[in-house]
């Protein structure tokens, strides 16, 4: 019988792939997880690292994708389905 469980150890590696627009955002070590008091994944935390390319700058844009937009965790990434609708822009400052 196959394991159904995935550790965070085990898939940090994966790559994260929008299917809705094939847009890549890395590796999931480059990313945060949010998780809540029981231990449950509520959302992906994505840094959004579109545009000009610096990542040393003083603000930066987050995308918090809600867990039920990860359609599928593979052999080698994660497919999530996202559109402008589903997901929420945070901003940061330093």
């Amino acid at each position: 019988m196959k394991e159904k469980n995935k550790y965070y150890s085990d898939i940090q590696k994966f790559e994260i792939i929008n299917v809705n627009d094939g847009e890549k955002y890395g590796c999931l070590f480059n990313h945060d997880l949010v998780i809540d008091e029981h231990g449950n994944f509520k959302s992906l935390i994505l840094n959004d690292r579109r545009g000009n390319g610096l990542f040393f700058k003083s603000a930066k844009s987050f995308r918090q994708i809600p867990w039920n937009c990860i359609k599928k965790i593979g052999t080698k990434t994660i497919i999530i389905d996202v559109d402008d609708i589903n997901e929420k822009m945070i901003d940061s400052y330093y």
